[in-house]
């Protein structure tokens, strides 16, 4: 189907619907507590402000400030145990064997609970205390938002007839933090502004700027990473003083605050770059500074548009707007859009190519000492933060991944020598910005080893959707080998003749042996089965497509043959967990990760692979709709890959769930915050992108070999619809809208015209592209 000019106008029609209709979160009052401020980001800085009217307090982070250090945590002696744990596991002495792998094939130390594994941390704590002639009291008409399309948070209030303005953002043009304060009436402008930070922090005064300098703990001797922060006031009118350790300023007609900070990860000259920032900015007018951050987060954001309607609750405040939803959906038919934008708004707000990736909290922490260290799990979480980047037209976004594993291969080396005396790289469960690779501290959790397959996966998706070959050549060496671990480590299963991984496990997750003991130990636990699969198919296309390494490809076809099936069935209709049809001691446990063969790969499809798919779903109806925010959204995409629209969207209806709840959780009671920030509880941001990977799949798929339009569309959004800039593999740019769950136009376009082919309105064919 060609562009026509009613197509034209049916882009230039969403657009201004998009307009009309503001991507905004907004509230009627301060922020009660850190879940309910407005989250601000540029890929390195973070903001979120509280907006009090008489004391605001603004979260500030970087997203390289950690603490610990680079460590060796290997037991090299520890693949001498590997026959002992393999012959305990052939006997079915499970319990056994993890006793002997919590004793001997673990890493060395406290793992993740000691100082040098580190933490992720918040920055400061940016104190403005505010003065009003008549005090705040009395203040009204308050309001504060964030608009998601230009990145910008804003606070006003009247008090005794002065309307207040404050504007903030985190500036992707000169890279420091902006607050800009001002009034309806001149010398309304009065204020102190103080920077602190719980440990490790010593502010001062230096000449007309607040300083913020320290250095956190690195887990040896204390001096770890080191960092700086500045922050100047330029006022207009009234004047300027210092008191203590506060800048204050008395009677101005307007003021901008300005925040400069950097640490010395990876950066020597740290301290003149807080310097170089912060001059930029002050030679910048604001109407100029804040012109070119928006224009730079918007050649990002503005990429894709989405359109399915309207309703009432739309003018509530988001609050208010959540707590209706579960209830009334049908009163407010773009919440699911706005929560889709706001995911796509996190991705660009929490990452920068040539920086780190968005960890557990994104960018964003309010503590010290994070929830989990604020790391990097890799048994779903991180690669779940990066799911919808690809589809959101945010390619870019995935190479800080992709930089990050490349730094894990060499300590990955070290590792798969030191636990299985095999060639090529591993990592476990857990990593940080140090390169840990080492299984984590208990054998429970901590020896899971699909987690270096798993992550490529992420690399090789950003390869389909962007037809990169530059790119896959680099990542080759990468994901060869992770190949050839794996390929190093398989035994033959005497049960099955099945090659297979032993020791295995199933993240996180356990099971009950026939004398009653618990065990989360086997023999080729099905994500491993379905993880190997997945990549020697994919290294074997990699070898091909570069014209490389023929015999290497051809011994992992070998092996392909010899692996157990992407899923296997048990007596009761579902995909099994594991090896052997063992009973689960949670049958609702948080984790699905025997249905990876399903999402995020492509090894279990309705079409394709019929069976395999009725014992997913099956699967899914025993492990049941609630969770952790991140494990709704999981189970929302395992139901769009299933093609039902309308299970998907009541998983996400349970995920848009309101909470203030922020007690660690591992079970049932996952939501949002009023924030919309994903709750585990607590925080934890692969809710926010997982489920925006999901809507995502709700209205376009291409994982299966043809690009479906509306493939799990929900009757709610039947009635009509427009999307505009989403991605699918091959590098596709795909615009369309509907009526009554009928595709009425459609366009895709590519770099290079080409043929693809295409599921619409059900019938399948093959289309031309236009560029």
């Amino acid at each position: 189907m060609k562009v026509t000019i009613g197509f034209c106008l049916l882009l230039c029609s969403l657009s201004l619907s998009a307009q009309r209709r503001p991507l905004q979160l907004w509230f009627d009052k301060p922020a009660a507590q850190w879940e309910e401020t407005l989250p601000l980001g540029n890929g390195r800085l973070g903001m979120t402000p509280d907006g009090g009217v008489e004391k605001e307090k603004v979260v500030l982070n970087d997203i390289t400030l950690w603490s610990g250090s680079p460590q060796d945590a290997n037991n090299y002696e520890a693949y001498r145990q590997l026959p002992e744990i393999r012959r305990l596991l052939s006997e079915g002495k499970n319990d056994e064997a993890q006793k002997l792998i919590d004793k001997n094939f673990v890493c060395l130390g406290p793992g993740s609970g000691g100082p040098q594994w580190g933490c992720f941390q918040m920055l400061a704590d940016l104190s403005v205390t505010h003065r009003y002639e008549r005090g705040a009291a009395a203040y009204r008409d308050y309001r504060r938002w964030l608009s998601l399309d230009s990145a910008l948070a804003s606070t006003t209030f009247n008090i005794n007839g002065v309307q207040y303005l404050r504007e903030y953002f985190t500036s992707f043009g000169d890279d420091v933090d902006v607050i800009r304060l001002s009034a309806s009436e001149k010398g309304k402008i009065s204020f102190s502004v103080g920077i602190s930070r719980p440990e490790k922090g010593v502010s001062s005064i230096s000449g007309q700027a607040l300083t913020l300098a320290g250095r956190l703990d690195n887990g040896t001797d204390g001096k770890g990473m080191q960092y700086l922060t500045r922050v100047k006031v330029v006022n207009t009118g009234g004047k300027q003083i210092t008191k203590g350790n506060e800048l204050v300023v008395e009677g101005a007609d307007e003021a901008l605050i300005f925040v400069s900070t950097a640490t010395d990860f990876r950066r020597a000259d740290y301290k003149s770059l807080v310097e170089k920032n912060m001059n930029a900015a002050l030679q910048k007018k604001y109407a100029l500074q804040k012109q070119l951050h928006i224009s730079n987060f918007s050649k990002l954001f503005g990429r894709v548009a989405v359109d399915i309607g309207s309703g009432p609750a739309e003018s509530l405040t988001t609050d208010k707007r959540l707590a209706a939803y579960y209830k009334h959906p049908e009163e407010d038919r773009s919440l699911p859009v706005l929560f889709l934008q706001f995911g796509r708004y996190l991705s660009i707000s929490s990452t920068r190519v040539g920086l780190l990736p968005p960890n557990l909290q994104g960018l964003w922490a309010n503590q010290v000492r994070t929830p989990w260290n604020g790391d990097y799990h890799l048994d779903v979480n991180v690669q779940m933060n990066h799911w919808p980047v690809e589809m959101a037209n945010l390619s870019e976004l995935n190479l800080p991944l992709t930089e990050l594993v490349r730094g894990l291969v060499k300590p990955g080396e070290r590792t798969a020598k030191a636990y299985y005396n095999a060639e090529g790289w591993v990592a476990h469960v857990i990593t940080n910005v140090w390169g840990f690779t080492e299984p984590g501290e208990s054998a429970s959790w901590g020896v899971t080893k699909s987690g270096s397959g798993w992550l490529c996966n992420n690399l090789w998706e950003h390869y389909v959707y962007s037809d990169d070959v530059a790119y896959l050549k680099s990542i080759y060496p990468i994901l060869k080998g992770s190949a050839l671990f794996y390929k190093s480590i398989l035994v033959k299963d005497e049960k099955t003749g099945w090659l297979v991984t032993s020791p295995s496990s199933s993240p996180e997750n356990s099971f009950l042996l026939p004398n009653g003991n618990h065990a989360s130990i086997c023999v080729g636990a099905t994500i491993d089965n379905q993880i190997i699969r997945e990549l020697f198919t994919n290294v074997i296309e990699a070898a091909q497509k570069l014209k490389q390494d023929k015999a290497f490809a051809d011994d992992l076809r070998a092996q392909l043959e010899q692996l157990p099936p992407a899923g296997i069935i048990s007596r009761d209709g579902r995909i099994q967990e594991w090896l052997e049809d063992y009973k689960e001691t949670d049958p609702q446990h948080r984790h699905i990760s025997h249905l990876y063969g399903l999402y995020p790969a492509n090894l279990i499809t309705v079409n394709g692979t019929p069976d395999l798919a009725a014992a997913a779903k099956k699967s899914l109806e025993v492990r049941g709709d609630d969770g952790p925010s991140w494990a709704i959204a999981y189970k929302q995409l395992f139901w769009a890959r299933l093609l039902d629209g309308n299970r998907a969207f009541k998983l996400l209806r349970e995920l848009l769930k309101p909470t203030l709840r922020t007690d660690i959780n591992y079970g049932a009671g996952g939501g949002v915050y009023p924030n919309l920030f994903s709750a585990g509880p607590p925080f934890q941001i692969d809710g926010n992108f997982g489920a925006a990977a999901a809507i995502m799949e709700m209205f376009l798929q291409s994982h299966a070999g043809y690009i479906e339009l509306l493939p799990a569309i929900p009757d709610l959004w039947k009635p009509a619809g427009k999307v505009k800039g989403l991605k699918a593999r091959g590098n596709c740019t795909v615009d369309f809208e509907w009526k009554d769950g009928v595709v009425t136009h459609y366009n895709i376009s590519s770099p290079t015209g080409k043929q693809v082919k295409l599921k619409v309105n059900g019938e399948l064919k093959t289309v031309n592209t236009g560029k």
